[in-house]
Order: structure tokens, then C-alpha cells, then sequence
């Protein structure tokens, strides 16, 4: 496996390839946007899993929510709650991923996956606001 926890498109084409050649089978971005679209286009025609940064960095803002609500609350959850809460979480934005890149043609493609999961979340959000 590959964290790139740097800047935006450290990971171009010459990277991507390089990765491949020392037989990883996946990249999750540690940092936003670490791969060109040309590295994410090769993984995914390589079959790298590629984990974009907006799902692989939502469990931090995920524990974040989750602390919030325990501060809300005013109770102190165990080590083991707030852990199973997150995989719920991540479990959840990986199969809304994966669906809707099933969904619009690209089954696997996590990237696509994402935006469009993530679009659709606050075009909802937004009608049910009346704003569209």
C-alpha cells in the first residue's frame, strides 16, 4: 500500500508507474488531491485500488462529528464505541463510492465514485432547502 501524505499531485504518471512496478495494490491519499488525474486514470486501468482523499480523510472529520455529538451529549463514549461508530461511517462513504461508480459507468473508479456521491448528497440537500 501507498499513503502519499503530501502536497497536491506529488504522485504524476512517471510516480504512478513507478508504484505499480514495486507491486502495490493500493493507494489511499493522505493528503488532498496527491495524484494528477493522469496517476489515478493509470491505477485505475492497472486495477490499483485508488482511494481519493475526500473518502480516505472523512474519518477525521468523521471523529470529529462523533466528538462533537458525545460533547453534545455530555457523555463519554468508550474507546470501542467511537470505533465502531467510524467503521460504520467509512463502510458507508465506501459503498456510496462504489455504488454510484457502478451506477454512472466506471465500476471501481472511487474518484468519480466520490464526486458524483458527494454532488448528489448536497444537490439533495440543496432542493430540500428549496434553494433548486
Amino acid at each position: 500500500m501507498a499513503i502519499p501524505c503530501a502536497t497536491q499531485n506529488e504522485i504524476n504518471l512517471d510516480a504512478a508507474q513507478q508504484i505499480c512496478r514495486n507491486r502495490t495494490v493500493a493507494l489511499l491519499e493522505g493528503s488532498n488531491m496527491s495524484c494528477s488525474l493522469d496517476a489515478v486514470d493509470f491505477f485505475n486501468q492497472e486495477g490499483i485500488l485508488y482511494v481519493p482523499a475526500k473518502a480516505a480523510n472523512a474519518g477525521g472529520v468523521a471523529v470529529s462529528g462523533l466528538e462533537m455529538a458525545q460533547n453534545a451529549s455530555r457523555a463519554s463514549w468508550s474507546y470501542g464505541h467511537v470505533d465502531r461508530k467510524l467503521q460504520e461511517i467509512m463502510q458507508y462513504i465506501f459503498e456510496q463510492c462504489f455504488e454510484a461508480s457502478q451506477q454512472y459507468g466506471a465500476p471501481g473508479n472511487l474518484l468519480l465514485g466520490a464526486n458524483i456521491a458527494g454532488f448528489v448528497k448536497v444537490a439533495k440537500a440543496m432542493q430540500w432547502q428549496g434553494v433548486v
